[in-house]
């Protein structure tokens, strides 16, 4: 179990997430959702130790990520939102870099990769240039190598960017077959119709603050409303949307 209570990160006394409280169990896929700048992809990074938090604690089982930072680490596995890749290493390369820096036995990973490469549908590009790939094989890359070494929890940031349709559907697949084999699961994306097919619970936040931590389904009956968009844009759109795109339209189409 993921726990986060009462976490605050401030730039230059100006806080980017504020006071946020929430819990992600294991078996279950939790959405983290909110507009652009609103405190998501900062989440994630208190959550993996890449930043820490100005007040509060995060724990993991119970325990403070920073009690055995190491030990820890080893647990999660985490897509970001930018795929920072070394592009100069084939897709089997850079895989293979992940296994030997996590120490995973060379003889079982090589396995392991070569059927995530086939799976993936990138074992015919596995020798290529990552700087060849496009974003949605990128994507596929990093997958795997938050998948490899088969972590209790998995973070997800934005991980549908720049898949096909067929990848998007097996991506799919996979986060609930994780979260069915009791993995903790953290899925921030802005593709609201996904995380409504994939996710039971969704976590909003709204200029850093969670305005909203429930499953879906009570969300729809608390706020009488039918569709995870709907409840989105009652909580965190603050604009008529239709007036702005008839004023965008009026200037540019007249």
């Amino acid at each position: 179990m993921l726990e986060l209570h009462r976490v605050t990160k401030l730039y230059s006394g100006i806080p980017a997430v504020e006071d946020v409280t929430f819990v992600a169990r294991g078996g279950e896929i939790t959405g983290y959702l909110g507009p652009n700048g609103s405190g998501k992809s900062t989440t994630l990074k208190m959550i993996t130790g890449l930043i820490e938090p100005t007040k509060g604690a995060i724990l993991f089982d119970g325990q403070r990520i920073q009690h055995e930072p190491l030990s820890y680490k080893q647990r999660f596995g985490y897509v970001p939102e930018e795929p920072h890749l070394y592009s100069h290493l084939s897709g089997l390369e850079y895989l293979t870099m992940v296994a030997q820096l996590r120490d995973l036995p060379a003889h079982a990973v090589r396995k392991k990769i070569d059927g995530l490469l086939r799976l993936f549908a990138l074992h015919g590009d596995r020798h290529l240039a990552i700087s060849s790939y496009s974003k949605g094989m990128r994507q596929k890359i990093l997958l795997s190598a938050a998948l490899l070494h088969n972590p209790d929890l998995i973070l997800l940031d934005e991980p549908f960017s720049g898949l096909d349709v067929n990848s998007a559907l097996v991506m799919r697949s996979l986060i609930r077959e994780c979260a069915r084999r009791g993995k903790v699961v953290l899925f921030s994306s802005h593709e609201l119709e996904t995380v409504e097919r994939v996710c039971s619970h969704v976590v909003i936040l709204h200029r850093g603050k969670i305005v909203a931590d429930d499953s879906i389904e009570r969300l729809r009956t608390l706020m009488a409303l039918p569709t995870l968009e709907d409840i989105f844009a009652q909580l965190v759109i603050e604009q008529d949307t239709e007036e702005v795109s008839r004023q965008i339209a009026d200037l540019i189409l007249t």
